[in-house]
């Protein structure tokens, strides 16, 4: 493992994802999904990751929920007192992405005026808070709600976007003139999202606009749009000019400029629309062009945080903090992100930049963002994963803990991210090849027991595809009948976790070789725990539905007694009383595999007789939960850098008979699915008595989001394949 460079003049604070937005009549309340409104310890969950500081909602939206004049601080009072005992600084926020209580919204000219009373009552119930944040990303949050519609008001013009913006910026002026009444010393640190818009020739002068454009809203609290500003005439065109001028003679500068910038803030604008997916189409009311991240075409890259960072420093000469790192992505991507945007800050520090702090955002996770908050979309994880209701701390946890120190780190987040391999360069490049930085060479790697097989092959796929070193191996490499050598091999390779996908998979056969089954499956499984065990390795095992009797009618979970009715199950359930409780072993249950990379699997043999227009005989009386093994495999791997350990079910949210999968496959592969024939499995001519009910439930995690998406992806990938097969000609 390697050190990150220790800043210790450079703060670690934190921030939970605290939305409150308006889509027509409905709110949706990020505290509430994250189930943090209920738990009043997971402020000490964040002290213990050593944060001196944390971007906390006091917001309107939430205090002032019932009739307006009547605010109930209950929740604030006991989660600021506890903040303050725990040594914690809060940076209170009062509107984050919001538009205010029903009565008013960011059009309304008396928006301003009602921030500024409640920021009044705020300052005088916690006179002792000296950090705020009245209105989080103003700019964002006019773009999202008044120029392009997506958010209450849901206005969709320049002028409107021009007037929530300054509505907002009125606000924060109000806010913290009424709060320094009360506490002279507070600090405004005013947060937005920073980027930078790249375009080819045609689209210059629109990103020349939007690069103007993206310090509007620092530009007006520091005074500076004023008639020399580049911004001012086509604002005076508008009938704003007045206001510009009394926000010029009475300006709110901030103590703190809070930079967010994402891999997606750094935009590209291209003319050339056929190179482009549909939903990436926009333009203006001139010119049509598509609007994509810049990380996924411009070569040299564009010039991301560090650029932001310095641009801010060289307009503002006003310390800054990153106020949110955040990256939704699979773990290691999110570890290398936080990791880099840690380092990028001492780099920016050590060139002079006044860099205060840096801070861990999206404590909780958040949810809807791939919707923009327009509607129910998919959970992030972030340091804590919640989506079971118990926050559990992800690999995140241990890397922000240790950062301000100069900690190691986890072996996969010394590679590259993404946004520095070639592989992010979906839309062609727009540039001349430049080299992408850091590699994996020296990396303590994955290893993949059973590596030529379907399951290993699946994850050695996905190591690819996330950039995970790894190494497959097959018995030449690590046998496991061979327990004697294990620890010598592991010794050798030195491997930071280790995934065995080898094993006894002939569920039938097993009945008449049991013993043979049992020393691959249980003795040579748990030899390699154990080992792995006293070397602090990561150990992934897999088990099976089939450790299950079936004789109930509701979902197993973790917490249920196994009764396996065949050899096979009698193997698992003995891997796991040997596995489950070492220290980093993962035993992960799962059921029904389905990849079309696999010629062995259920699905894969119903759509070749379907093909051929033969029928397909499927059980209609046993019941199953689906796994598609890409999700599988990359939800294992998030766990294993998690450091989860013990007993978990991944497989599908949802119940289904063999014979009904089958008729949905066939239907998304456009085979008729009336050629599946619903059979007993008695007459499948099974060795191995089979559970007839054991679709897997789960009380630690959510199960897979959604059994449909996943035959979907399944049938898509199918297709290419096969499109692929038939342009190739007979192999």
């Amino acid at each position: 493992m390697e050190s990150l460079t220790a800043v210790s003049a450079i703060e670690l604070w934190g921030g939970i994802e605290c939305t409150v937005n308006r889509v027509g009549d409905r709110y949706t309340d990020q505290v509430r999904l994250s189930g943090h409104h209920d738990r009043l310890d997971d402020l000490d969950r964040f002290a213990d990751l050593g944060v001196k500081a944390l971007r906390y909602p006091v917001l309107w939206e939430r205090t002032m929920a019932g009739a307006a004049g009547n605010p109930d601080w209950h929740w604030p009072d006991a989660r600021l007192a506890r903040l303050r005992a725990l040594g914690i600084r809060p940076i209170v926020g009062l509107v984050h992405h919001g538009s205010g209580p029903y009565h008013t919204h960011l059009l309304d000219d008396g928006f301003a005026a009602g921030v500024g009373r409640y920021a009044a009552m705020a300052a005088a119930r916690y006179p002792w808070v000296t950090e705020w944040t009245p209105i989080n990303e103003p700019l964002t949050t006019a773009r999202f709600s008044a120029l392009y519609g997506h958010w209450y008001p849901h206005a969709a013009d320049d002028r409107s976007f021009w007037t929530a913006l300054l509505n907002q910026v009125d606000a924060t002026r109000a806010a913290m003139t009424a709060i320094r009444t009360v506490i002279p010393d507070a600090r405004l640190i005013q947060t937005d999202d920073l980027g930078r818009t790249y375009a080819t020739r045609p689209l210059m002068p629109q990103a020349r606009h939007d690069n103007q454009r993206r310090w509007a809203g620092w530009d007006l609290l520091f005074g500076h749009v004023d008639r020399h500003h580049p911004l001012f005439a086509e604002l005076d065109r508008m009938g704003l000019g007045a206001r510009l001028r009394r926000i010029v003679d009475d300006p709110g500068p901030p103590d703190i400029i809070g930079v967010n910038h994402y891999l997606t803030s750094d935009r590209f604008l291209d003319h050339r629309l056929d190179r482009y997916p549909d939903h990436l189409h926009g333009g203006n009311d001139r010119q049509a062009y598509a609007d994509t991240e810049a990380i996924r075409v411009l070569d040299p890259p564009p010039a991301g945080l560090g650029g932001a960072l310095r641009e801010a420093w060289q307009r503002y000469r006003t310390p800054i903090a990153l106020t949110e790192v955040h990256n939704g992505c699979t773990r290691e991507e999110q570890l290398r992100w936080a990791a880099e945007a840690w380092e990028t800050a001492a780099a920016v520090a050590a060139e002079g930049v006044d860099i205060r702090a840096v801070i861990a955002w999206s404590l909780l996770g958040s949810w809807g963002w791939n919707t923009l908050l327009t509607g129910d979309g998919v959970y992030e994880p972030g340091v804590y994963d919640v989506a079971s209701g118990l926050p559990r701390p992800t690999a995140l946890a241990s890397l922000w803990r240790g950062l301000p120190d100069g900690a190691p780190r986890h072996p996969v987040a010394e590679a590259p991210g993404w946004w520095r391999r070639s592989g992010r360069l979906i839309y062609g490049s727009a540039a001349a090849p430049s080299p992408n930085g850091r590699t994996a060479s020296t990396t303590r790697p994955l290893l993949i027991c059973g590596g030529t097989g379907t399951l290993g092959r699946a994850f050695a796929d996905a190591c690819v595809a996330r950039g995970i070193a790894h190494l497959s191996a097959g018995r030449e490499t690590i046998d496991l009948d061979r327990i004697g050598d294990l620890a010598a091999t592991l010794d050798a390779i030195r491997p930071w976790g280790v995934v065995n996908a080898m094993g006894w998979v002939r569920v039938d056969e097993a009945e008449a070789n049991e013993a043979a089954c049992h020393r691959v499956n249980a003795d040579g499984a748990g030899a390699l725990a154990e080992a792995c065990a006293d070397r602090g390795i990561a150990c992934l095992n897999i088990s099976s539905d089939l450790v299950f009797a079936g004789d109930g009618d509701r979902p197993l979970v973790e917490s249920d007694v196994p009764r396996p009715l065949n050899a096979y199950g009698r193997s698992k359930v003995a891997m796991e009383a040997r596995c489950a409780g070492l220290d980093g072993s993962l035993v992960i249950r799962t059921a029904a595999f389905f990849s079309p990379h696999d010629p062995h699997n259920f699905a894969v043999a119903a759509l070749a007789a379907l093909a051929g227009g033969r029928p397909f005989a499927a059980a209609h009386d046993h019941v199953v939960s689906p796994t598609f093994v890409p999700w599988l495999v990359n939800t294992a791997l998030d766990l294993l850098i998690d450091d989860a350990d013990g007993l978990w079910h991944l497989s599908a949210g949802e119940a289904v008979s063999w014979a009904d999968f089958a008729r949905r496959i066939a239907m998304a592969c456009g085979y008729d699915p009336d050629l599946i024939r619903p059979v007993d499995g008695a007459t499948l001519g099974w060795r191995a008595p089979r559970p007839r009910h054991v679709p897997l439930g789960s009380i630690r995690r959510p199960l897979a989001p959604s059994l449909d998406a996943h035959i979907e992806q399944f049938a898509r990938q199918h297709r290419m394949m096969s499109r692929a097969f038939s342009s190739d000609g007979v192999r």
